[in-house]
């Protein structure tokens, strides 16, 4: 999975530069290497840029996938996300409930006053 990765981000990273020299220049490198732009490894090359964009535009709303991806040496089983930051002590979320003291309670059902 990470080789697939690792060659969808090479295939964006080339498209966007070519985009550049695009917007730039009026230059398609693709299509000056390839052959012209009707070539069909031209073609090809902007088929797997255009794939290689769609793959991560699904696996940026997939945090699943994320988690899944990282190094597990801290021993975290795939799926358990962390929501630390490098400036705070990373604390585990838990799915136990909370119990509710009788100031939160206060605070989220306030007494009404009748007349």
């Amino acid at each position: 999975m990470r080789t697939l990765k690792t060659i969808a981000l090479t295939l964006i990273i080339i498209g966007a530069l070519n985009w550049g020299l695009i917007a730039f220049f009026q230059f398609d490198l693709v299509a000056s290497i390839f052959g012209g732009q009707d070539a069909f490894l031209s073609r090809l090359v902007y088929g797997l840029v255009g794939l290689s964009a769609l793959y991560y535009i699904v696996a940026l709303f997939n945090p699943m996938e994320a988690a899944l991806d990282a190094d597990n040496d801290e021993g975290r089983r795939p799926g358990n996300l962390k929501y630390g930051t490098e400036f705070g002590e990373e604390t585990e979320i838990s799915n136990r409930p909370t119990t509710i003291t009788e100031d939160t309670e206060e605070m989220l059902n306030p007494p009404r006053d009748r007349e």
